[in-house]
């Protein structure tokens, strides 16, 4: 009888680990979905400054965040640990520079009327996602997770192909992003820890940008609030998206991604009135065709391993 109850106790508490990281993971596509808003509100401030801001005011909010945590000494240990740890130390590395490469990216699309464009990068991004977790995690799909890989892959093909251009600013976005999300995968870091550190790395070349830029606002002006404010909006979708990373398959956070990219698109043509075309329609109605197949395949298999164990 003690090993059935510890066994059920192992069990929920990884079940209560996986919801967990999918509830957090969610949390921060929906945070990334509708950024563009607050984007728009500095549409006036080039993207390099808002970029170098984002970057200083994020590592200020992890700063004072560890603080208030108490854990300063526990962050100069794990500090001096990665410096000993060459390998994590070229991870962290360029986790900040893609991220950072993403970030301005994604800005510059939003301020210069690419919403739509933007969004399809995060729709092909799950896709490259997937291809890492099989190919260097070794995560495996079911037929049914193959198939609907397949689904969205075509309705992503479809959407490049109707734009008639190349749609570099998409798979810049998908590239840096699925790059980014393997690197937190593999480097072995805690959540707050990780984030700091990657602020740390690139806040003295924003700094540098920023007193050698002739960009001036005033202390107290509704643009300073904004441009202080985006190191929270910064840090707390990707301290939610680190701690769901963890937690459960790349391949899985890859297609929970898509809240993201859905939201920007009904905000690129709802609110910011961006062109949206049938070739739009049927791309999408095909991607979350896929994110359903997968879901529900998921869910089936997870239900048949659990009841595996049980007996």
């Amino acid at each position: 009888m003690i090993i059935k109850k510890s066994s059920i106790w192992g069990k929920s508490e990884l079940m209560s680990e996986r919801t967990t990281g999918i509830v957090l993971a969610t949390g921060a596509y929906i945070i990334w979905g509708v950024l563009p808003l607050y984007w728009k509100l500095l549409d006036h401030v080039n993207a390099s400054i808002i970029l170098s801001m984002r970057i200083i005011w994020a590592f200020v909010f992890m700063i004072i965040l560890v603080f208030m945590m108490n854990n300063q000494k526990k962050l100069l240990a794990e500090f001096a640990r990665l410096l000993k740890n060459k390998r994590q130390l070229i991870g962290i590395t360029a986790a900040a520079f893609i991220v950072s490469l993403n970030w301005l990216t994604y800005i510059w699309a939003v301020n210069n009327e690419y919403v739509i464009e933007a969004s399809l990068g995060y729709y092909i991004n799950p896709l490259i996602n997937v291809l890492l977790g099989i190919l260097i995690l070794k995560e495996s799909l079911t037929r049914a997770q193959r198939i609907s890989v397949g689904i969205a892959g075509i309705g992503v093909l479809y959407l490049t192909l109707s734009l008639g251009v190349f749609p570099w600013i998409s798979f810049v976005l998908a590239i840096t992003f699925a790059l980014y999300g393997l690197l937190k995968k593999i480097v072995d870091l805690n959540e707050i820890f990780g984030l700091t550190i990657e602020t740390f790395i690139v806040t003295p070349i924003a700094l540098i940008y920023v007193i050698l830029s002739p960009f001036q606002t005033e202390a107290f002006s509704l643009t300073f609030a904004l441009l202080a404010g985006a190191g929270v909006a910064t840090a707390v979708p990707l301290l939610l998206f680190a701690y769901g990373a963890k937690r459960i398959p790349l391949s899985m956070i890859g297609f929970l991604q898509y809240f993201s990219p859905t939201i920007m698109l009904l905000l690129g043509v709802f609110v910011f009135k961006e062109a949206f075309s049938i070739n739009h329609l049927i791309a999408f109605t095909l991607i979350w065709t896929a994110l359903i197949i997968y879901m529900r395949s998921a869910q089936l298999t997870y239900r048949k391993s659990r009841m595996q164990k049980v007996h």
